[in-house]
């Protein structure tokens, strides 16, 4: 990569000109997104100087790093995904769920569950193979699919980013040198409440605002469970397809474990292989094949067509996850998150707070919840006053980092149009849902850690 550098005043104007476009050209002009985001990514590239080579190469890296795995996830999990609903799977959930809990009480069921799954599989993986079950208590109920949708959302972000074995904290808790255990526990303490108001309470909301109908993709898939059915044909059972849906979270959870627990070293490999979640999540898809469809009665060939029917739509949701990650790496390299993140790191407030401050300005200029935990970590463990906090002190402001990083998606954030694509909603609405809960996520926990700060100062 070539070098670069810029002065502060021309990143800035750079980041905030390309921005400005990126909205005119979605809200205004509705421009296809995944043009008007690699548009911005070359306007901020040649607004800040970059050098064209410069910035052809970032693109490219941008797209190859952010598809990397993510790709093969959203295949791996949109077919998978159609599996269980065809079969019938997402009903026997839907309605075990229902009758377990009740209506009014689903979206906690969800939240809990996204929260459970979102700790040790990747928030994508996690989203794809979990929101048919939100699909398709909205499709039983009738309502707005946010009641639902949010609630297993939110969820599942505040796993992965506030409560390890997730990368993003266990690489900011390294960074800070503070044992994982101090920032599991506060994790979870600050993770919870998090939880409920980003998820059930800002759902209810939403969903009683916002009348957003199941997808299209759903629907469809809807019609082919009485198109496919066959003669006499059984809903597979709710263990069986829990069991199924959740193996991947076995694998990964176990391959954890194997690397902790002394007598589990010599087959530790061989876990470490099957927890991979691309691994994982093909095990289970082919898993799902066989008991959920061959012998639920359906043919390979139905099999087929179901899976391949179930990727039409992935071809728009990869090309809007590669514009992110143009536009991200393009922000990264060009210097402007550092810039943001330092300026805000000069302001005379407590260090949890500043911590929140610089991840949550990388966090709008980056987009990537991960990277900008870790360019934050990295502005904040360079401070000289870190040195001198205690090890429940680092773990509040390893918190207040995840919040700061979580809050504030928006268009430049992969997760921003994988939701959008999936839940077949425009931009505005998105704005409205995703990013409000995601903000509301980094709020809570930003006073959930301030409140923590003080007690343990």
């Amino acid at each position: 990569m070539l070098e670069f550098a810029a002065s502060p005043e021309r990143l800035i104007f750079g980041a905030l000109l390309g921005f400005a476009i990126l909205l005119f050209l979605i809200i205004k002009v509705k421009i296809q997104p995944f043009i008007a985001i690699m548009s911005s990514a070359l306007i901020i590239g040649l607004a800040v100087g970059m050098p064209f080579k410069m910035i052809v190469n970032t693109m490219a890296k941008g797209v190859g790093t952010t598809l990397e795995t993510i790709a093969i996830l959203i295949g791996l999990g949109s077919m998978f995904g159609a599996i269980l609903q065809v079969s019938g799977g997402v009903e026997v959930i839907a309605h075990t769920l229902l009758d377990k809990f009740g209506e009014d009480k689903a979206p906690w069921a969800l939240g809990i569950a996204g929260l459970i799954v979102g700790m040790p599989v990747f928030f994508e993986s996690g989203l794809l193979i979990l929101i048919p079950v939100a699909f398709g208590i909205a499709y039983k109920t009738k309502k707005s699919i946010f009641y639902y949708s949010i609630p297993l959302l939110a969820g599942l972000a505040i796993g992965h980013a506030f409560i390890p074995p997730t990368p993003g904290p266990v690489l900011v808790a390294e960074m800070l040198n503070v044992e994982l255990s101090y920032v599991i526990i506060l994790g979870i303490i600050i993770g919870v409440p998090a939880m409920i108001v980003a998820g059930p309470i800002l759902g209810k909301i939403a969903g009683s605002n916002i009348n957003c109908p199941v997808p299209s993709s759903f629907l469809e898939n809807q019609k082919k469970i009485q198109d496919k059915k066959v003669e006499n044909q059984k809903l597979p059972s709710f263990m069986l397809v829990v069991g199924i849906t959740l193996l991947p979270l076995f694998l990964i959870i176990l391959n954890t474990i194997s690397s902790i627990i002394p007598f589990m070293k010599p087959i530790q490999p061989t876990l470490e292989f099957l927890g991979t979640p691309v691994i994982a999540l093909l095990l289970s898809t082919i898993c799902g094949m066989y008991f959920l469809g061959i012998r639920n009665g359906f043919t390979i060939k139905d099999i087929t067509n179901i899976m391949t029917d179930s990727l039409h739509s992935c071809g728009n949701i990869v090309l809007l996850i590669s514009g992110g990650g143009m536009l991200r790496f393009i922000l990264q390299n060009s210097g402007i998150g550092e810039v943001f993140g330092n300026f805000i790191g000069g302001l005379p407030l407590p260090m949890v707070i500043v911590a929140f401050l610089v991840a949550a300005v990388v966090r709008v200029s980056v987009g990537s919840a991960t990277v900008s935990m870790t360019m934050a970590a990295g502005i904040i463990a360079s401070m000289p006053a870190i040195t001198e906090l205690s090890q429940l002190q680092l773990a509040t402001i390893t918190i207040a980092i995840a919040s700061g990083a979580t809050a504030f998606s928006h268009v430049n954030d992969s997760g921003f149009w994988l939701s959008k694509s999936l839940f077949e909603i425009d931009e505005k609405t998105n704005l409205k849902t995703w990013t409000a809960m995601e903000t509301l996520v980094g709020l809570v926990g930003i006073v959930g850690a301030t409140i923590a700060w003080f007690i343990v100062s």
